[in-house]
């Protein structure tokens, strides 16, 4: 066993005691107040020795983008003047728990090794990776180059403008690589993109007992949603190339309309979300919807339209400086786990796009099962598995370690 891997296994406990902390604090998003989340987080990581610098994000930006407080963190710890920064970033916001929990969603309950609670697995449970594995090294005594940053941000469930995005754009950061929050079977090197739309017919509401002097909107919602629904059919024409993607799908979430029962409903709105693969340009498939929707609606004399772009979120592709930190991972996920460790996409979008965007090299990787599904990430008894959290600080320690020993 490596001296890295010891200190992990000596500090195990520490580190579950402090993710428990962390899922003990709700931070649903929304109604996204995330500032009493982050300055826990700060006082915590005080506590291992680290200083954090908290960064408050204006609340007229947080307000304008629907949540109430984001302040983000940036530890940094410098080993030398010279060699790279890595920097690793997991996102402390969730979507609120819903129904159907077993165990409390802000409890950090530990049943048979699994600790249950909301963000236990996507992502909280990453913070802990990250700062313990960071403590592995700054506690090694080993000489190594460069830094190592931790970028703990919390405004992923609402597109990451205000968590990295914020912080690449205040240039409070500029990393050499990123590792971010993921799996500990699979390093994950694309990610879909994300159009959001918010569709609103406008008809004109009537008494439903002379429905000819009204224009009904929801009649033409329905058109519209047979459009997208059968559109669907199409991009599965569309297959990916990326291992883990198959195709684009479009998804409607969310419908309001009417007033009353009695009368003819005057105005519905959509919010539809189309999944990009990679492959594919973000304008192209933003025209493309547009048209689809002003087409369908057409169909409805009368009604008008309105769309707004809610999200444009762009696909992660792989960039060619990345190679050495996923070779990193790699090696030292198979030595590890026991098996090897594939590269795959996602059809989730994440955070990394903004980095990448900057022509950062990232991968994502951290505590957690093969897939999203197996942790019930999003859902009802979301959970972490304690053995995969213990051994993925071991890789990203391992992985650093070869980073800056380089």
């Amino acid at each position: 066993m490596s001296p890295l891997d010891t200190h992990v296994g000596r500090n195990f406990d520490d580190q579950v005691r402090f993710l428990q902390q962390l899922v003990r604090i709700p931070t649903d998003t929304p109604p996204g107040n995330n500032a009493p989340h982050a300055e826990r987080t700060a006082e915590l990581l005080t506590a291992l020795g680290f200083e954090v610098e908290k960064h408050v994000v204006p609340t007229a930006e947080v307000e304008a983008a629907g949540m109430q407080s984001i302040t983000n963190l940036i530890v940094r710890h410098r080993f030398s003047d010279d060699g790279p920064t890595i920097a690793l970033n997991a996102h402390g916001d969730v979507v609120p728990p819903g129904e159907g929990w077993s165990h409390d969603p802000y409890g950090a309950e530990i049943v048979n090794g699994k600790l249950y609670g909301r963000a236990s697995a996507v992502s909280k449970s990453d913070f802990a990776t990250y700062s313990f594995a960071l403590l592995a090294l700054k506690n090694s005594g080993l000489k190594l180059k460069g830094a190592v940053e931790l970028h703990f941000t919390y405004d992923e469930e609402f597109g990451g403008e205000l968590g990295p995005g914020w912080l690449l754009r205040q240039g409070l950061t500029r990393p050499d690589y990123l590792i971010a929050a993921g799996f500990s079977y699979q390093v994950v090197t694309a990610h879909n993109g994300c159009l959001q739309l918010e569709v609103t017919l406008h008809g004109l509401a009537s008494h439903a007992a002379y429905p000819h002097t009204g224009v009904d909107a929801l009649q033409a919602a329905n058109k519209l949603l047979t459009a997208l629904y059968a559109h669907n059919e199409v991009l599965k024409t569309r297959l990916s190339q990326v291992a883990g993607i198959t195709h684009p799908y479009l998804n409607v979430g969310r419908i309001e309309g009417g007033s009353n029962t009695n009368v003819v409903p005057g105005k519905v709105v959509l919010k539809l979300d189309r999944r990009m693969t990679p492959e594919e340009h973000p304008a192209e498939v933003e025209a493309e919807v547009r048209a689809l929707i002003e087409a369908a609606v057409a169909q409805s004399p009368g009604v008008t339209l309105d769309i707004k772009r809610l999200l444009l979120a762009h696909p992660m592709t792989p960039l060619p400086g990345a190679a050495p930190l996923i070779a990193a991972l790699q090696k030292h996920g198979e030595a590890v786990f026991g098996e090897p460790i594939p590269t795959s996409g996602t059809p989730l979008y994440t955070d990394v796009r903004l980095y990448t965007a900057q022509g950062i090299p990232a991968a994502i990787y951290g505590a957690g099962p093969r897939t999203v599904l197996e942790s019930n990430a999003k859902r009802a008894d979301e959970h972490l598995d304690l053995a995969d959290l213990q051994r993925a600080t071991q890789v990203v320690a391992r992985a650093l370690l070869d980073l800056l020993q380089t």
